[in-house]
């Protein structure tokens, strides 16, 4: 049997529990991994896609895979013509390679700001209310 040493970030429907999960059954699961902050997370409906150039970390899924389970994803991510495979940094100073897409593939597609796939129906974080918003609530607020 080949030998599982390519490191694998997945962030999207390759993590457990995903539909995708099958094409890394077998290999083995190293840790929870983030990216840098270097990042932009999509939601492309059925899956995301990693784009280079935002300032998220990405959370997701460190696996150790072997050549046959790369070739097989790849397959299924269509690269080079859907996805293209890159080695990206992690959070930790370490490297993997992942899946990404170009920014001009994902225009006009929903920004994911927490990066984190499985957070995509989560609303978006509200900014905190500027004083003009806090000083108008606390003038306007209801006699007792």
């Amino acid at each position: 049997m080949a030998r599982a040493d390519i490191r694998l970030f997945a962030y999207g429907s390759l993590m457990k529990g995903e539909p995708n999960h099958a094409l890394v059954s077998g290999a083995e699961f190293a840790r929870v991994a983030t990216t840098a902050p270097a990042y932009k997370l999509v939601d492309l409906g059925p899956y995301p896609a990693l784009v280079a150039g935002g300032a998220l970390a990405v959370e997701g899924e460190l696996y150790l895979i072997d050549p046959k389970q790369r070739f097989a994803i790849d397959v299924k991510h269509e690269v080079p013509v859907l996805f293209q495979r890159v080695v990206i940094a992690l959070d930790d100073g370490t490297s993997a390679e992942t899946y990404v897409m170009r920014e001009d593939q994902v225009r006009g597609r929903r920004r994911l700001y927490y990066g984190d796939w499985r957070k995509r129906f989560a609303p978006r974080p509200r900014a905190e209310p500027s004083p003009f918003v806090r000083a108008a609530k606390e003038r306007f607020k209801p006699l007792k």
